[in-house]
């Protein structure tokens, strides 16, 4: 997706119920190098998108136990390399 000049990678987890951490904070180091490989291999062979800034978002979609949903979005929740 474009936001403004910045094309961004968004991770969408969805976690019901909840009580082991909210489904936002499920995306680890192992799923990051993932993500930053397989943007990797967007940008090569889409040279339209490789003068754009880039940026990797989550969405954290959880259901409690009532079955009410809630939807956190985390806006450059992650740089590849950087810990």
């Amino acid at each position: 997706m474009l936001a403004g000049e910045c094309l961004v990678f968004v991770e969408v987890r969805y976690r019901a119920p909840n009580r082991f951490g909210r489904a936002a904070f499920t995306v680890g180091p192992h799923k990051q190098r993932k993500l930053a490989k397989a943007a990797a291999v967007f940008l090569a062979s889409s040279p339209f998108y490789q003068r754009h800034s880039t940026r990797f978002d989550v969405v954290g979609v959880d259901r409690d136990a009532n079955n009410r949903i809630s939807i956190e979005w985390l806006v450059d929740a992650f740089r590849p390399g950087s810990r």
